[in-house]
């Protein structure tokens, strides 16, 4: 849909309506454009809405809404005294020709496109035995035919549509460039990744569709690849829980993710907000556990859940919860999960939703959900660009769906590991020459932290996160700390792996942080070793940068 989120004008009902039907029913493959502007000389066309369906055409389709008559050889539209005459099959007709000559002086294979024009009224029902001699009844589009709208438009291409061909992948490629326009310079993509963004967000907020599917499951498992939404969804299941009137506890593992969940749960009305969000060492802690060390290790995993566990079954029912969510469930181990069943007023019965990707499984430790059911598979990316979605998604089994747009190619600095840190600080100078706002960008580690992230953590981790959440500078992390946060543009630096095993997943991981620019600096042959032909073919379509200069020709 080009754009996402179209602006009809005045209201729009009637082209809204035929929108959305064709959003609906479409395969995943076309395209719908929405208000195309065609110049001709000093006159101006407009076409409401043009789809383009690969392997099949293009079709026109002029929209009315409103009452439409059609008497003594003329279009009517309104009633009364608001009555006036119309004449949509000309209006695209006329657009349909401007459109195939533009797409003809420009060199387009689109011109030899099958195309046909139809009329839509998405408030008018037309009786089925109309043919009137400038429309003929297949190529009209009435009230009820809005619920199988894409197969007329099909059979109208087939049947009625001019051209002598189909419309391939590579002709709907150059169509898009051209009917959405170019954009030459940085200034230009960074106002289309920001569009972008804004696109991604519509995305996520529509899989609140889900979660009104599933509102009847007491327990729920809810596993998908990065980009897919689950954070969103874990928030946004925690919020309708509260308001519900349930005691809810929102948990993950990292700071980062931690820090980023109570300060969007702080910006909740009260009688939306958990009774507690945060860490999930964090819960013990509050009841009266010692906090620890960070260089524990056994600590962590095995002694501080199991502290949990007595503390929950001495708690009063007051202090326990009746739903529990976790977000990147993937890190919790085995021991986690006893103890915090413990934590619901009933551990039998209590609401339990847990979401989770098994491809970031980047820390040593493999735990196992405890719900019996089985899990809801998210399938489509709603974070990134297309190229990020799929090179990340190289990396993983399975297929997951791009649904972002285009966008600019990802950017690729083969140097050693040992030279990535250096590589990656020339190449965030790059992005900010660009133009690109330093709160735009964070740049992660692999294997060591980079030493500002050194610097900086040593004020406090709450500050730390603080500074990224505010935006105003560049980040400094490392991947094993980032999941469930994005930036828009991610300097990826890949400078060797702690564990070798986790490496697949912690490339996998880092890769799909980004939402809008991804640039991947590190020894390529290693990057391609781990990730094996799938990621080779798609960093064949990367552009190969050096630090501080432009691509390579």
């Amino acid at each position: 849909m080009l754009p996402a989120d179209p602006d009809f004008r005045d209201g729009g009902v009637a082209e809204r309506a035929a929108w959305e039907a064709l959003r609906g029913q479409l395969p995943d493959d076309a395209v719908v454009f929405t208000g195309v502007g065609l110049q001709d000389g000093a006159t101006e066309r407009e076409i409401d809405l043009l789809v383009a369906w690969p392997g099949v055409g293009l079709a026109a389709i002029e929209v009315k809404g409103g009452y439409i008559t059609r008497r003594d050889g003329r279009w009517w539209q309104g009633s009364g005294e608001a009555q006036h005459s119309i004449d949509p099959v000309h209006q695209v007709q006329d657009a349909r020709h401007v459109l195939t000559g533009l797409l003809r002086q420009n060199g387009l294979d689109a011109a030899h496109a099958r195309i046909a024009h139809l009329v839509a009224l998405p408030h008018t029902p037309v009786p089925r035995t109309l043919e009137a001699p400038d429309l003929p009844r297949a190529m009209l589009v009435d009230r009820d035919d809005l619920s199988h709208i894409a197969f007329l438009v099909k059979r109208a291409i087939e049947d009625h549509g001019v051209g002598r061909a189909g419309l391939d992948a590579g002709a709907l490629e150059a169509l898009i460039t051209y009917l959405t326009g170019s954009f030459p310079s940085q200034v230009d993509a960074l106002t289309h990744a920001a569009e972008h963004e804004d696109h991604l967000d519509q995305l996520t907020r529509d899989q609140a569709r889900l979660l009104d599917a599933l509102r009847t499951f007491r327990r729920l498992q809810v596993v998908g690849a990065a980009g897919t939404g689950k954070t969103w969804l874990a928030l946004e299941q925690a919020r309708r829980r509260a308001k519900e009137g349930d005691r809810v506890a929102l948990l993950c593992y990292s700071r980062g993710l931690a820090r980023y969940l109570v300060r969007v749960t702080q910006t909740w009305r009260p009688a939306e907000r958990p009774a507690f969000v945060g860490l999930f060492h964090d819960l013990p802690v509050r009841w009266g556990a010692p906090a620890g060390s960070d260089d524990d290790s056994a600590y962590w995993e095995s002694e501080l859940p199991a502290h949990l566990g007595r503390l929950a079954a001495s708690r009063g029912p007051r202090d326990l919860f009746d739903a529990v969510v976790v977000d990147e469930a993937q890190d919790f181990g085995d021991d986690w999960w006893p103890p915090l069943l413990r934590c619901l007023r009933d551990p039998e019965q209590g609401r339990l939703y847990v979401f989770l990707d098994e491809a970031q499984r980047v820390f040593a430790r493999d735990g196992v959900v405890p719900i019996s059911v089985d899990p809801v598979v998210l399938d489509e990316n709603l974070r990134s660009t297309k190229q990020i979605a799929q090179l990340s998604g190289s990396l993983r089994d399975g297929v997951t769906r791009p649904r972002g747009w285009d966008g600019s190619p990802v950017r690729i600095v083969d140097v050693p590991a040992d030279d990535a840190i250096g590589a990656a600080d020339d190449m965030v100078e790059q992005l900010l020459a660009e133009g690109w706002y330093p709160g735009q960008i964070a740049l992660l580690a692999t294997g060591r932290r980079h030493p500002l992230q050194v610097e900086l953590t040593a004020s406090g981790h709450d500050e730390y996160w603080d500074g990224f959440f505010a935006e105003d500078d560049v980040f400094y992390g490392h991947v094993l700390g980032f999941k469930g946060l994005e930036r828009s543009a991610v300097v990826l630096a890949v400078n060797g792996f702690r564990e070798l095993e986790r490496a697949r997943s912690l490339l996998y991981t880092g890769m799909s942080r980004a939402r809008s620019l991804l640039v991947v600096v590190g020894p390529r042959g290693t990057i391609e070793g781990l990730g094996g032909e799938r990621t080779r073919q798609r960093l064949a379509h990367a552009e190969t940068w050096f630090a501080g200069a432009p691509p390579a020709l």
